[in-house]
């Protein structure tokens, strides 16, 4: 009997320049969202004044550890560099469209299949 892999929900990821709240806040997990996650984020009440705003409600609805914080909030993002909202970004819709942060690779010098993780935006 053949087992598939169970599906993975959550991923690492370590901001290029870090949050700074005091501490430098770099490692973090981000989870799959749901549908739920992207009509709460649409309602919120920063959003319907600014609709650009909804990448950071929806980025602390699924970052579920950022360094030592215990929750992140919109607000806790308005501070991030601008190159680490990019990677966050990119992170995001890798996880959410692909289903991971890595893609296949073809050496076409030995023919060798294996998988890699693609450098993201913003990556150092």
């Amino acid at each position: 009997m053949i087992v598939a892999n169970p599906l993975q929900t959550e991923f690492s990821f370590l901001l290029p320049r870090g949050l700074a709240t005091g501490t430098l806040q770099r490692a973090g997990r981000m989870r799959l969202a749901t549908a739920r996650d992207e009509l709460l984020a649409r309602k919120h009440r920063h959003v319907q004044a600014y609709p650009e705003y909804v990448m950071l409600v929806l980025l602390s609805q699924v970052i579920i550890e950022l360094g030592t914080l215990e929750t992140v909030s919109p607000e806790d993002l308005e501070n991030l560099f601008t190159q680490d909202l990019a990677y966050l970004r990119e992170f995001y819709n890798r996880v959410n469209q692909v289903g991971n942060a890595k893609l296949p690779v073809h050496c076409p010098q030995c023919s060798h299949h294996f998988e890699t993780e693609l450098v993201l935006a913003g990556e150092l």
